[in-house]
């Protein structure tokens, strides 16, 4: 298991409190997020996932529940804009550090906006991708959103 990522190194720094979950990843599998949940033995309610989107022309990192879908609409009332779509992969891979199937929202080497899912609030702790594919941190939600300067809102279909 890797000792840590960008992000678990940004954390520590910080001094925010997280723990880190080695999982044996596919990249065969439909939803990611649901698979690590499952391979965990953890609510997928539980396990968010990062997405990565444009906000007319803006980037938006959107984090949500892997059982929940993100609503491009919503998203984009949520940040103020009239267009929201999803980044491809290699630009989401290169404005991030990291590879799609291990995106953290933590350290990533371009920042941008960040919105979590208000279902975050519902949770002690959240498991999130450790910016590295088989590797989770779990964290408290005020704790991630406070570190990423997050805001908090609707952005699930329903």
């Amino acid at each position: 298991m890797a000792k840590g990522t960008r992000a678990t190194a940004a954390l520590d720094k910080a001094g925010i409190v997280h723990g880190l979950h080695a999982y044996d990843y596919s990249a065969d599998v439909d939803s990611k997020g649901l698979a690590a949940a499952q391979a965990l033995g953890i609510d997928p309610a539980r396990m968010f996932k990062t997405l990565m989107a444009w906000v007319d022309k803006q980037p938006v990192i959107a984090v949500i529940p892997s059982d929940r879908r993100l609503s491009l609409k919503k998203l984009a009332a949520c940040c103020g804009g009239k267009h929201a779509q999803m980044m491809d992969i290699p630009e989401a891979e290169r404005r991030s550090g990291y590879k799609v199937g291990g995106i953290s929202p933590f350290a990533q080497q371009r920042p941008a906006g960040v919105v979590f899912a208000q279902d975050a609030r519902l949770h002690e702790r959240l498991y999130i991708n450790a910016g590295q594919r088989g590797l989770l941190l779990d964290i408290a939600p005020d704790a991630a959103v406070r570190f990423l300067q997050a805001s908090l809102a609707d952005v699930c279909e329903d």
